[in-house]
């Protein structure tokens, strides 16, 4: 008879933080102690938090505790996407920060596409982040072109996002890390946001930082690859001074 395959650990906790729907994983018992690291998981455009659960459950294993929750405009939140999404970033990793089973000092946030861009633009304003992991981050210029050709699955406050693509630059918030660590990673075969913007992004930031460049893949590729995941985590580790 056929062995039933394990059904993944649910969130240790579910709620809503001003207007963000959220799913917590803290680390099953015999992985690390608390105060634990923790990870804020931003999805990106058309995404929601279920879709990065799998990302959050490697961290709680690996001894993090992981956040995910749904941007404005997406899954149960029932707000418009609009420039207040880089206050959210970090308005989620204080909410973690002041929990008294994490680690205030080691609130590092992770996102991809859409989520990778207000990742590190939410870093750049927010001192409760203490490190960046960022996907295929987009750039102004793309999340413009992609709300005036209606490619993004999300009720979005138009007019105020565009207003603010124009007026940011990704680049400029990447100096503005100060110091904390930047991991990028991005697919070559990204058919979406070229892989040259995150080598650009790369050249900008201070140390530390690293990039990872993966041969072919394409712009999804990298988001859900566990041993990108582990070689994230493990560096971010190294950075922080956890002392895995």
């Amino acid at each position: 008879m056929p062995r039933a395959m394990q059904t993944p650990e649910a969130p240790s906790e579910r709620g809503n933080h001003r207007g963000r729907p959220w799913w917590l994983w803290l680390p099953p018992d015999g992985r690390g102690e608390a105060p634990y690291p923790a990870m804020v998981i931003l999805h990106g455009a058309g995404s929601a938090k279920e879709n990065h659960a799998d990302f959050a459950r490697f961290c709680a294993a690996s001894g993090w505790a992981a956040l995910t929750y749904d941007q404005r405009g997406h899954g149960e939140s029932e707000d418009e996407m609009g420039p207040q999404a880089v206050e959210d970033v970090g308005r989620m990793a204080t909410l973690l920060a002041a929990r008294d089973d994490i680690d205030e000092r080691a609130v590092c946030v992770r996102g991809s596409s859409m989520g990778g861009y207000f990742a590190i633009h939410g870093a750049a304003v927010s001192e409760a982040i203490a490190g960046v992991i960022a996907i295929c981050p987009a750039n102004e210029a793309g999340l413009r072109r992609g709300l005036e050709k209606g490619l993004f699955e999300m009720r979005a406050d138009e007019p105020a996002l565009d207003a603010f693509f124009g007026e940011h630059d990704i680049a400029e918030a990447v100096e503005l890390l100060a110091g904390r660590p930047l991991l990028l990673l991005h697919a070559r075969g990204d058919e979406r946001v070229p892989y040259a913007l995150s080598e650009l992004l790369y050249e900008r930031a201070a140390e530390p930082k690293r990039l990872i460049i993966v041969p072919g893949g394409h712009h999804r590729s990298i988001q859900h690859d566990p041993e990108l995941q582990a070689t994230a985590l493990r560096w971010l580790e190294r950075q922080l001074g956890r002392g895995f």
